[in-house]
């Protein structure tokens, strides 16, 4: 069994993807509910998903294109923290905002100008976190040309980062697992129907 496959079957077994009615931080109502900071807590499956990560990083750009792995608090940070002892890479993470004691800074960590960042998160929406992590990395004259999540939700991540010139990977998107666990009789045809619907709606708004 692949592992997007053997993924999307433990994240419905997990409760970490549910399936019904919710309303989202956004306001907006969706058909499911993924939440991966259940992940860390089965040992077997995170450090699986750290690995698919580091492969996909490999694969599409390259382990020596980048000198530090960047996130942002907090789910984002635990996936990256483990990645960046895997790779041995350091790491640094950015703020929402600044904290408004010691140093204000938005950046945490100790990186040089003109260092190459890799940022890592867990779910791509639309991007909103990982937009201002990028602005705030370029205002310290930091490069960052890619990102990677493990989710990609299909709501304007992948356009959003585009148009900050970097390029949004993940490991699997919403489609892809709702698909794996319809083809696997876990979810029915209404349900998937409802994701498509919602997916189609979100690219005509």
């Amino acid at each position: 069994m692949d592992f997007v496959k053997e993924f999307a079957i433990f994240l419905q077994k997990s409760g970490a993807i549910k399936f019904g009615d919710f309303k989202l931080s956004s306001g907006k109502d969706s058909a499911y509910y993924i939440d991966l900071r259940i992940v860390p807590s089965f040992p077997h499956q995170f450090r699986k998903m750290v690995k698919a990560v580091q492969n996909l990083i490999s694969e599409k750009i390259g382990l020596d294109s980048f000198d530090y792995i960047a996130s942002v608090p907090t789910s984002g940070l635990v996936i990256a923290s483990a990645l960046a002892i895997e790779t041995a890479k350091p790491l640094i993470y950015i703020r929402q905002k600044p904290k408004d004691y010691g140093t204000s800074s938005l950046i945490e960590g100790k990186i040089p100008e003109g260092s190459r960042v890799v940022l890592v998160d867990d779910v791509g929406t639309t991007g909103h976190s990982l937009l201002n992590a990028i602005r705030a990395l370029k205002d310290a004259k930091i490069i960052v040309e890619s990102a990677f999540v493990i989710v990609n939700r299909l709501e304007g991540a992948h356009e959003n980062l585009k148009a900050e010139k970097v390029k949004l990977y993940e490991i699997t998107d919403i489609l892809a697992i709702s698909n794996i666990l319809h083809t696997e009789n876990i979810l029915d045809e209404q349900t998937l129907d409802r994701i498509k619907k919602q997916m189609n709606s979100l690219k005509s708004s």
